[in-house]
């Protein structure tokens, strides 16, 4: 879908992008512009903002990202939600019924229930009118579970879905637990090929009511761009057909449907959570990029990767820029990955000073590839080296990536350098706990223009 605002940052729909989640403590008691100016320096011109509650968005970070020229999409979870403090009182009405119940801190609402589509369309909408995204991305809108009946962690069939699919169908639907009932699953294919279709209308009914169903993001927001997501999994030669089966998902039929302007394959957990999972495995996705390349040649196709999100899992650079390579060759338009702060690159790699400028007569902000322990910083400021004439700092601070240097003077002669000693990292906000600081190496320098 064109847009024609000329304010629309085109490149949203290509080269690398990242995920970042504005809650974890690493973006914390820092400025905003901080994390964009690292978010920058890492190479990135688009970030996914990661929407946990759609009335709690800092409007400051996308500020901050746009005064550097980054897209910023809204990343909304369509199934459900982490947080209940901003619903509705009738909130529990909205809830999936599942196969067994699951305390894990996420609550999963049912696509069938219509006052959690007309909520969550009415949610989102006002956050584009008051928030300047870029875009806008419905992540996460499928039913529970890869291999879900098998394992019990399988929805919708709590009494919306049952009412839902007789009314449409005349029918009750499938008893997925007792192998000896009438109506088991297995036993009535032609009752199950009914209730598979049934649940991917409306997972694509969900999506397509709030992008582009009436007061949706198109209506209210027709500059805003939109990606819709899916699962790719390497489940072998059925793995399309699976995941249409347990969760819903038909991304041909989801395109067709909602006309985004980008779709993104999510890598489903099966594969993420493997220790040695090689950079190259979106080569095994294939089978779910390929008819979508067929079906919509000219729809740009992304990738999402999780490089950190448990422990014996984490990837480092060398991984993601072999990842990044092997999206490329295999023709995406970008990819992305979740979630910045959590890739090994942060437990591995010491703060790097790639920029300095003097702000001022006598002071001088040195920007990092990371975040810096405050209590950590000695440096020297080198005048003329020849000389050996030094510049003693006279108070220095931190905001988050950014070394602040203070001095009575700074050197007449320009360009000049600065030396850093030890400056470290900050393990105590990163994600897998129990780490060592890294450590700026001795003699390092950076010049100052």
């Amino acid at each position: 879908m064109k847009k024609d605002s000329e304010n629309v940052r085109a490149w949203a729909l290509e080269g690398p992008s990242i995920q970042i989640d504005p809650l974890f403590p690493y973006y914390q008691d820092r400025s905003a512009d901080s994390v964009a100016e690292e978010i920058q320096l890492a190479g990135y011109r688009t970030v996914h903002y990661f929407v946990v509650n759609e009335s709690q968005i800092n409007a400051e970070l996308i500020r901050s990202f746009h005064n550097r020229d980054i897209a910023v999409w809204a990343l909304v979870i369509g199934n459900g939600t982490f947080s209940t403090s901003h619903l509705p009182p009738e909130w529990p009405s909205w809830k999936m019924g599942m196969l067994k119940e699951l305390n894990d801190g996420f609550e999963r609402f049912s696509p069938f229930s219509e006052g959690y589509v007309q909520w969550k369309k009415e949610a989102v909408s006002q956050m584009l009118q008051l928030y300047p995204f870029d875009g806008v991305e419905i992540a996460e809108p499928y039913f529970p579970e890869w291999d879900g009946i098998r394992r019990g962690v399988y929805g919708d069939i709590g009494p919306l879905a049952k009412q839902a699919f007789h009314e449409k169908c005349g029918l009750a639907i499938p008893e997925f637990t007792n192998r000896f009932a009438a109506n088991y699953y297995k036993k009535i294919p032609d009752v199950y090929t009914k209730w598979i279709d049934f649940r991917v209308d409306a997972v694509n009914t969900l999506i397509d009511e709030i992008i582009n169903g009436s007061g949706g993001a198109r209506e209210v927001r027709p500059d805003i761009l939109t990606a819709t997501w899916s699962l790719a999994v390497d489940g072998g030669a059925v793995s399309t057909l699976r995941l249409k089966e347990w969760q819903g998902l038909d991304a041909i039929s989801m395109i067709g449907r909602v006309k985004p302007d980008l779709h993104i394959l999510q890598t489903h957990w099966p594969d993420w959570m493997k220790r040695n999972l090689k950079a190259e495995y979106p080569g095994t996705y294939e089978s779910f990029a390929a008819p979508i390349r067929a079906a919509y040649p000219e729809l740009p196709l992304g990738i999402q990767a999780d490089v950190g999100s448990r422990a014996n899992m984490v990837k480092n650079r060398t991984w993601l820029n072999q990842f990044q390579n092997t999206a490329y060759d295999l023709g995406y338009h970008t990819w992305t990955a979740y979630e910045y702060h959590l890739g090994g690159y942060m437990y591995e790699e010491p703060p790097e000073p790639l920029a300095a400028v003097i702000q001022g007569e006598v002071e001088v902000m040195v920007s990092f590839s990371k975040r810096l322990d405050p209590g950590s910083t000695g440096v020297i400021m080198m005048g003329d080296r020849e000389a050996g004439e030094e510049f003693r700092v006279l108070e220095s601070r931190i905001d988050g990536n950014r070394l602040w240097l203070h001095f009575k003077r700074l050197p007449e002669n320009r360009p000049f350098e600065i030396e850093f000693r030890s400056a470290k990292d900050t393990p105590s906000l990163w994600h897998v706990k129990g780490k060592k600081a890294n450590e700026t190496p001795a003699g390092v320098r950076i010049c100052v223009s």
